[in-house]
């Protein structure tokens, strides 16, 4: 709301006029070190987040200096408007003269805006998980409705989008983003975020920021960021796509949706002779996903839970509802144990397992060899219930292992706290399902800031153990059971060339998979199959079914 005699246009002359006396980068681009080559910032593996191209701010030589500068400017106007108070208040009592030349700074009433700016100092500065910290601190802060859904949008929104947004603030800043203070920059992300990836309004975007800044570090350095912020402003998404992205397809793609290069050239690697569909993924990826249930069964139908939450039936798993967004833990039946948080692909796998025929009967003796942190295991559990069978769940971490216990509870599943490799568990299981550690490319949606922390490098190590686990697995596996493998990842070497060993080393009978998953369309050409958001709105499960030969 504009205040009473406050003319339009006054805020963009004073912003402009502190623009000139304290921020930096200025006007001609002497704010920051030029980089020596343009395009996306890549590390020695080609992951990484984009960098801005080389200098389009401006010319001339850079002064390293500049921050330093700017923000002694800012402190300098403070010493000076508070010797002016001093000599204005002679004669006045001391406290009252002392209060008024040491201000008291009070943090900005924009509780939304400020929550999500903590997620992302708690990202940056912790390596914390932005869905845990998140509602943490929405309850502590007593958020809900559309507050708690702007704070939502804006903390997850700029973790899945960092490697674009810090490529627009290093030009924008006209200098590289580790040059800029943590704090300054959690703010600049937020800012941009809105700015390119939002409907909010620029006016709004830029003065919410600022004013966070103001609060917490003083005029020079909101000065700053006021700065850059325009310039962010000063081109559509669009335009900045078309400056500072590689001119490769996939680089291109990759910077447009914000991902790393190297996981774009992943998912086009998985997609094949269909890697047309590169964008439609990055875009299904880069999106908010719905929230999913699953309905326990024996308890609740699908029916039922979505009638109870107000959600629509799945497409693909029986016990699959979907909810627009929402505290799902508020839920009647997730708090009473009779639904919980699950992805519908995840739903699939456990499924398919359930469904796979064996040679010879089943005994009722089934394993989940990577529990943590027991969303199939409960569902296994369940469906085990209903046939009186037993499901044992092996966790070698002690806190995952305690999640589990709590996903199970009242279910014929029994925990061991152990090393799959080396579970010590008697060998004859009818059904054995190992889904196994990856990457977690396939599920980079429901955890914002994963696809800026995952390298090539991760793979080499989660390629060894998923070897190792196959084969434990195997080594339980009575002869005609069936093992189901899977990951939350389509990288092929996590996928397709984990289960082509398995079957030369092991002499395991590779099942038709796509049998498993009745109804469930356009998952490949066999015998594995690999689900997609963009085509099944599930994360990028892959699964495959190996028999033990009699």
């Amino acid at each position: 709301m504009t205040p009473r005699g406050h003319r339009p246009g006054d805020d963009d002359a004073r912003n402009r006029r502190r623009d000139d006396r304290e921020s930096a980068p200025n006007r001609s681009g002497e704010a920051g070190r030029p980089r020596a080559q343009g395009g996306p910032r890549q590390d020695r593996n080609g992951a990484g987040r984009p960098r801005a191209a080389d200098q389009r701010a401006g010319s001339g030589r850079a002064q390293s200096g500049d921050r330093d500068r700017d923000e002694r400017r800012g402190a300098t106007g403070q010493r000076a408007a508070a010797g002016r108070s001093e000599r204005s208040t002679a004669g006045r009592p001391a406290a009252k003269a002392a209060a008024r030349q040491r201000p008291q700074r009070k943090e900005p009433t924009d509780p939304p805006r400020t929550v999500a700016r903590d997620v992302l100092r708690a990202v940056r500065e912790r390596d914390a998980y932005a869905n845990l910290v998140l509602p943490v601190l929405l309850r502590d802060r007593g958020l809900s409705g559309r507050d708690a859904a702007l704070a939502t949008e804006l903390a997850y929104g700029a973790c899945r989008s960092l490697g674009l947004l810090d490529a627009v603030i290093a030009e924008g800043a006209g200098r590289p983003i580790e040059e800029i203070d943590g704090p300054l920059l959690d703010v600049l992300r937020l800012g941009v975020y809105q700015l390119l990836r939002t409907r909010i309004g620029a006016h709004a975007a830029v003065d919410t920021s600022v004013a966070l800044v103001r609060a917490e570090a003083g005029t020079g350095k909101a000065g700053f960021v006021n700065a850059v912020l325009r310039r962010a402003g000063e081109k559509t998404p669009e335009q900045w796509v078309e400056a500072l992205a590689p001119a490769d397809p996939v680089g291109r793609s990759a910077f447009e949706f914000a991902h790393p290069v190297w996981i774009a050239q992943a998912f086009a690697d998985a997609l094949g002779a269909r890697a047309a569909e590169l964008r439609e993924v990055l875009a299904a990826d880069d999106a908010r996903p719905l929230v999913h249930l699953v309905a326990r069964p024996g308890d609740i139908t699908a029916e039922e839970l979505a009638l109870v939450t107000g959600g629509e039936e799945g497409r693909w798993s029986p016990y699959a509802v979907y909810l627009d967004g929402g505290d799902p833990g508020k839920l009647e039946p997730v708090r009473e144990g009779m639904a919980a948080v699950q992805d519908e692909g995840s739903q699939l796998v456990a499924l398919a397992l359930t469904r796979a025929t064996l040679d010879g009967p089943d005994t009722g003796r089934w394993l989940d060899l990577c529990a943590g942190p027991g969303g199939k295991a409960a569902l296994l559990g369940a469906i085990a219930a209903i046939d009186g069978f037993r499901v044992d769940a092996v966790e070698p971490a002690a806190h995952r292992a305690e999640l589990v216990r709590k996903a199970v509870r009242d279910l014929p599943v029994d925990i061991h706290v152990a090393d799959g490799r080396a579970s010590g568990l008697t060998p004859g299981y009818d059904r054995i399902l190992v889904d196994a550690p990856c990457t977690g490319l396939g599920a980079l949606r429901r955890r914002p800031e994963a696809r800026w922390r995952r390298t090539p490098a991760d793979v080499r190590d989660l390629v060894v153990l998923q070897r190792e686990l196959l084969s434990a697995a195997w080594d339980l596996l009575r002869p005609g059971g069936v093992v189901v493998y899977s990951t939350c990842s389509p990288h092929l070497p996590e996928t397709v060339s984990i289960v082509a060993d398995a079957v030369r080393r092991l002499g395991a009978q590779q099942l038709d998979t796509r049998e498993l998953l009745p109804g469930v369309t356009d998952v490949g050409d066999g015998p594995g199959a690999q689900l997609w958001p963009h085509r099944h709105g599930t994360d990028a499960m892959f699964l495959a079914a190996l028999r033990k030969p009699r």
